[in-house]
Order: structure tokens, then sequence, then C-alpha cells
């Protein structure tokens, strides 16, 4: 079960990792941010949540407890911020969890008692195997987000086609359109 867990944290981990940077980087702040964005916080709160399972394991209450607990609680306050329309906040928040979990990650990969380096030694095959998986999934995901899902909100497109539809019943002259200036007008086309 311990391994389990491990292997759960260090997946999402990875995940947040390699999608963070997509997320600071893009300049537009539209759709495909979202679609991205909410996977970004379902893997953070996989590596919080089995990051307490991982430490509640080990025994003692550590450091890494309460950076589990404060990204957790972080990223929620990010998510509870762009909701409410605080987009300083909502990005100070998100780039504060990312820049944690990735010194974290640093931390785990670089100090030798660690559960990674002990696997680069004894199976590297295995270790590079799945951050090659890794890397492989969530480059795939991220291409077919920003590929294939549409960069307009719903509620932009309505505002569009409203202005678009509110234009048609205006005239050249800008007059609005009457039934008998319909029927003298020619056919609409797309």
């Amino acid at each position: 079960m311990f391994s389990l867990f491990i292997a759960i944290h260090a997946i999402a981990a990875t995940g947040v990792v390699l999608l963070g940077p997509i997320q600071i980087i893009r300049r537009t702040k539209d759709r495909k941010h979202r679609f991205i964005g909410r996977s970004w916080v379902i893997l953070m709160y996989f590596v919080c949540t089995s990051g307490m399972f991982i430490y509640s394991l080990t025994g003692s209450f550590t450091l890494f407890h309460a950076l589990a607990i404060w990204t957790f609680i972080s990223t929620t306050l990010g998510v509870i911020a762009i909701r409410r329309g605080n987009v300083r906040r909502h990005i100070g928040m998100m780039v504060g969890s990312y820049l944690g979990a990735l010194i974290a990650g640093i931390f785990a990969a670089a100090v030798p008692g660690r559960e990674i380096p002990q696997l680069a030694v004894s199976d590297p095959g295995l270790l590079w195997s799945l951050v090659a998986a890794v890397i492989v999934a969530v480059t795939a995901w991220a291409i077919f987000v920003l590929r294939f899902v549409s960069g307009y909100d719903r509620q932009q497109e309505i505002v569009e086609s409203a202005n678009i539809v509110g234009n048609a019943e205006e005239g050249a002259s800008g007059e609005p359109l009457t039934p008998a200036k319909l029927s003298e007008a020619g056919p609409v086309t797309a």
C-alpha cells in the first residue's frame, strides 16, 4: 500500500510540474487555460492527499505534512479567487503552489535517502520508464487541449452572436430594419 501512495504521489507531482509552465507561459487565459488548469488542480490535490498518506506511514509529522496542507489550501484559495474574479490573487496562489511543488520535487529527487533516488539506484529502468510514460501522457493531454479544445468561452460566443444578430437587425444606415425593408433586402449568406 505504501508503494501505491508513492506511485500516485510521484505521477501526479510530475504532471503538476509539467503542466505548470504551460499555464504560466501561455498569454491567453481562455477555455484551454481552464481545461488544463482544472486537470492541474486535480493533480495537485492528488499530490497533497497522497503525500499525507505517505508521511503518515512514516510515523511522524514532518515539514512535508505542513507543505502538503498549505499547498492544498493555497490551491483551493487560488480556485476561489478566480471564481470571484480576483485574477491577481489567483495568479499568486497558483504560481506559489507550483513553485512549492517544484521545490519539493527537487528535494525529493536529490536527497539520497528518499524513495526516488533509491529507485534510481535499485531499478533505473523502471524509474525512467515511469517518467517517460508520465511525460508522454501529460504532453498528449496538453497537445489535445491546445489543439482541439476551442479557445473561446461559451459566453463570449453568445455575446458575439448577439452582436451579429443585433447588427443584422439594423440597416446599413444604422436604423432598424422593418419588415418592409427586409423584403427589399437580398438573401443573407453566412
